[in-house]
C-alpha cells in the first residue's frame, strides 16, 4: 500500500460521516427536550417511529415486563442468565482490584485514593434493525456490578409492535435487576436523560452505542455537561492470520463483524497469499448462504470499507493492526507465532487469541467487554467496564511535622504563581518562614 492508501485505511474520523444538517436537527431536537421535557420527548415518539402515547406510558409498566417474561422461551432466558453471568463474572473480577489503597509517601504524610460508584446511569439500548439484549447485558452488568444506585434504562419501541419495548431487553433488565426501562425515541432519549423531564429522571453519565442520530445526540449532551463514553461508531474487525489458519473458519469469522451493516469495515491481515485465496472462496460460499441484507451488508464490510492487506511477515502485520487501532481484533496463527503477535498488539478494544474464539463468543458470552472504542478510540481507551461506573477520589492526611517540612516548597511555589492566601496559610502556621 502506498503511504496515502495506508493513511486512508486507518483514518476513520467520524465527524466526516455527520451531515452538517443532522447536527442541526439533533441539536434542535435535544434543545426541545431541554425545554418541553415529556411532551418533547412523546412527539419525537411519534414523529420518528410512529407511537403516540402519554408521558405516563414511557415507562414500562410491571404488567407489560411481566408478559415480556412470559413470551420469552425457556432456552432464550438460560441463554440471557448465562451471559449476564459471564459479565458479573468478568466484573466482580475486576471490581476486586478497584481497591481503596493509601501508602506513607513522607514520615507522616500519607496519601491514596479512595473508589467509589458514580451516582447515576442512563443507559441506551439500540432497538430497529434486530433485537439487540445483548447490548443491555453489556452496559447494564458492569453498573450494576460497580453498585450504581439508580440506573435507567432508555430503548426504542420495537418496530411495528404498537409501542411495546422487545420482550428480550426486558427479560436482560429483569435479570439486571434495573426497575427503570423506557420507550423512547433514540435521540430524544439520551437528551431526557441528560436533562431529566417529568418522567424520566436525570443521570450523571449516559451510555451505549446507536445510530449516527444517537452519536450526536451525545455529542450534543456533552455541552451542557453530561458525561458520556467515548463516541462509538460502525463497527470493526481486523484478523491477522498466517498460512496455518482454517480458511474456512476464517471466512466464518471476517463474517460475524462483517454482517452488521453496510458501514461495518472488516480487516484481513496476512503474510500468506494462498491463504487470501483459499478464504475468498470461502467468502464466496458463505455469503451466498446469508439472508440478503446481511450479505450485503457483509460484502460492504469486506470489499467497500475493508479488504484485506498481505504484508511480508507477522511483524508487518502486527505494526499494521496497531495503526488500524481495531474495536475487535483475533489472532489466527500458528502456537508458535501467538506469543510474538501478542505481545507486539499494543492497540485493540479487545484482543481475542486463537480461532476457538471467535468475535461473537465474545459479543455475546465471554464476559469481556463487548461495547468497545471504534474508529481508533482503542488507542487510547478500552471497552466498557466497572472502570465506566467507579470515579476515584483522592484522600490525604499529613500530620505537622511532616507539614512543616512541605512548608518552604510550598511557600515558594505559591509565591511564585503569584497566590499569596496560599503561601500565608503556611505562613500563619509557621512564622519563622517569613
Amino acid at each position: 500500500m502506498s503511504a496515502d492508501e495506508r493513511r486512508a485505511l486507518v483514518d476513520r474520523d467520524i465527524n466526516r460521516a455527520i451531515p452538517p444538517g443532522l447536527r442541526d436537527q439533533i441539536s434542535k431536537l435535544v434543545e426541545d427536550v431541554r425545554d418541553r421535557g415529556d411532551a418533547a420527548v412523546c412527539d419525537a415518539l411519534e414523529r420518528f417511529d410512529g407511537v403516540a402515547i402519554t408521558p405516563e406510558q414511557l415507562l414500562v409498566g410491571p404488567d407489560e415486563r411481566e408478559r415480556a417474561h412470559s413470551s420469552v422461551d425457556e432456552d432464550l432466558r438460560a441463554a440471557i442468565k448465562d451471559m449476564v453471568s459471564h459479565i458479573r463474572r468478568f466484573n466482580e473480577a475486576l471490581m476486586e482490584r478497584l481497591v481503596d489503597w493509601e501508602f506513607e509517601s513522607d514520615p507522616g504524610l500519607v496519601v491514596g485514593e479512595r473508589v467509589s460508584a458514580i451516582a447515576s446511569a442512563g443507559l441506551f439500548c439500540p432497538s430497529g434493525k434486530a433485537s439487540y439484549p445483548s447490548v443491555l447485558a453489556q452496559l447494564g452488568g458492569p453498573a450494576v456490578v460497580a453498585g450504581v444506585e439508580t440506573v435507567r434504562v432508555v430503548v426504542p419501541p420495537k418496530p411495528g409492535a404498537n409501542g411495546a419495548v422487545d420482550p428480550v431487553v426486558l427479560c436482560v433488565a429483569d435479570e439486571l435487576g434495573i426497575e427503570e426501562v423506557f420507550r423512547v425515541n433514540g435521540p430524544a432519549g439520551v437528551a431526557a436523560l441528560a436533562f431529566g423531564t417529568e418522567n424520566i429522571g436525570r443521570v450523571v453519565k449516559v451510555m451505549g452505542p446507536g445510530s449516527l442520530p444517537v452519536t450526536v445526540a451525545q455529542l450534543e449532551i456533552q455541552r451542557w455537561g453530561t458525561a458520556t463514553q467515548m463516541v462509538l461508531g460502525p463497527t470493526e474487525s481486523l484478523v491477522i492470520a498466517d498460512a496455518s489458519a482454517d480458511p474456512r473458519r476464517l471466512a466464518a469469522d471476517l463474517l460475524i463483524e462483517a454482517e452488521h451493516g453496510t458501514d461495518s469495515c472488516t480487516v484481513l491481515v496476512t503474510d500468506s497469499s494462498a491463504l487470501i485465496g483459499a478464504v475468498e472462496a470461502e467468502l464466496a460460499v458463505q455469503l451466498a448462504a446469508l439472508p440478503a441484507a446481511r450479505a450485503q451488508a457483509a460484502s460492504a464490510s469486506l470489499g467497500v470499507n475493508g479488504g484485506c492487506v498481505l504484508v511480508d511477515d507477522l511483524d508487518d502485520a502486527v505494526v499494521v493492526a496497531n495503526e488500524f487501532a481495531a474495536e475487535h481484533l483475533q489472532i489466527a496463527v500458528s502456537p508458535a507465532n501467538e506469543a510474538r503477535v501478542l505481545d507486539g498488539l499494543r492497540h485493540a478494544g479487545e484482543i481475542l487469541i486463537g480461532q476457538d474464539t471467535p468475535f461473537s463468543a465474545a459479543n455475546f458470552l465471554i464476559g469481556c467487554p463487548a461495547s468497545l472504542p471504534t474508529n481508533g478510540f482503542a488507542r487510547v481507551s478500552g471497552g466498557i467496564t466497572v472502570d465506566a461506573f467507579v470515579k476515584r477520589t483522592a484522600v490525604a492526611r499529613a500530620d505537622a511535622s511532616a507539614l512543616r517540612r512541605l512548608a518552604p516548597s510550598i511557600v515558594a511555589l505559591a509565591d511564585v504563581e503569584g497566590f499569596p492566601a496560599h503561601a500565608n496559610a503556611l505562613r500563619v502556621r509557621f512564622p519563622d518562614l517569613g
